[in-house]
């Protein structure tokens, strides 16, 4: 037989205090005396008492639900963004609501308008990393609103992006670190903000080294396989020598690799190569192949997620953009080659 529930009801009854001063003390209000106190914590302990989270939230005018808003849940780089900050959130007790705008600005003023009227505790905003401005949504909302995965265009918002700076400059000190002096860079374009925080971070690098990129500019186009193939094609033809390229993406990278290697260039001997994403990672893969740079977008969002539940308990709120470091993790397009499975690792 299912053993039935301890309320709140009993904890008083055996401490012999009124319901009203059981809940005060156990919610850490109101005044009672020390063994009144002693009393009632020891009758919780005793009966092995389970708070109701949601009466609790209720009672401080609380819903314990956060709005999420994604402007493109299923994308590849959304969906570990998502998963972080739900199980962040999980790990508060609190519920969330997704929804979805499928990238449709109709989509997303209808849903902030139903969020609005369910009363959220807060809202978190996951862009979909295409490097442009988020459209602000936090006017009308009474709640902390955070952005995560892209930068809201109202500068008293608190956003949360991976650190593209750093990424640039990262892959810059890996590459001049194993002794290439001679870097290209292939990238989106220069208005995507993404691309130019990389390629910021690289050239801030190569700096510190004295040296700058072949042909003094990033190769600008956009994110896909086929502008990677075409960029690698105007390296090879321009005929300036290089002997590195750091690549805005994975996507673009294993473009570069495949080109090269037909036009019979060695990948890491003459020409090493660093990507960005972790795609492999993110896939479970792991394989090894690729030098890229991981963003720990899962991580991104459970640091955003963790700081819309402080804000809302009444901690510290700062408009602006908060960056999440990013990793590299060399691979054999640079002479690194992977671990066996199982295998341990080198002294």
């Amino acid at each position: 037989m299912e053993r039935k529930a301890v309320s709140l009801r009993d904890v008083a009854a055996v401490a012999g205090v009124s319901l009203s001063t059981a809940s005060k003390v156990l919610r850490g209000q109101g005044k009672a005396s020390e063994a009144t106190r002693k009393r009632i914590l020891e009758a919780a302990e005793r009966l092995d008492f389970q708070p109701n989270a949601l009466g609790q939230f209720l009672a401080q005018g609380r819903s314990a639900t956060i709005g999420i808003l994604a402007e493109n849940a299923p994308g590849a780089f959304t969906m570990p963004v998502l998963t972080g900050a739900t199980t962040a959130f999980g790990e508060r007790d609190l519920s969330v609501l997704v929804y979805d705008s499928h990238l449709d600005r109709t989509v997303l003023s209808s849903t902030v308008r139903k969020l609005k009227a369910r009363k959220v505790d807060g809202l978190l905003m996951i862009g979909d990393g295409t490097g442009t401005d988020m459209h602000s949504v936090s006017e009308g909302f009474s709640v902390p609103v955070v952005y995560a995965y892209g930068v809201s265009d109202d500068p008293h918002d608190a956003s949360f992006m991976h650190d593209g700076f750093l990424a640039g400059r990262l892959a810059a000190e890996h590459l001049i670190g194993l002794g290439r002096t001679r870097l290209a860079h292939i990238t989106a374009s220069p208005s995507d903000l993404s691309a130019l925080a990389r390629a910021e971070g690289l050239r801030a690098g190569l700096a510190d080294a004295g040296l700058s990129l072949v042909s003094g500019q990033p190769l600008h186009g956009d994110w896909s396989r086929s502008w990677g193939i075409e960029a690698a094609r105007r390296l090879l033809a321009g005929g300036e020598s290089f002997d590195a390229v750091f690549c805005g993406n994975d996507t673009i990278a294993s473009a570069v690799q495949e080109v090269l290697r037909d036009a019979g260039t060695r990948v890491p001997e003459d020409v090493a190569i660093v990507g960005m994403d972790n795609l492999s990672g993110l896939s479970g893969q792991h394989d090894g192949l690729l030098t890229t740079i991981d963003p720990h977008l899962t991580e991104l969002g459970a640091v955003a997620a963790r700081y819309l539940a402080d804000a809302i308990e009444g901690g510290e709120y700062e408009g602006g953009v908060h960056t999440i470091p990013c990793t590299l993790i060399p691979g054999e397009s640079t002479g690194v080659r992977p671990r066996s499975a199982g295998a341990p690792a080198a002294a």
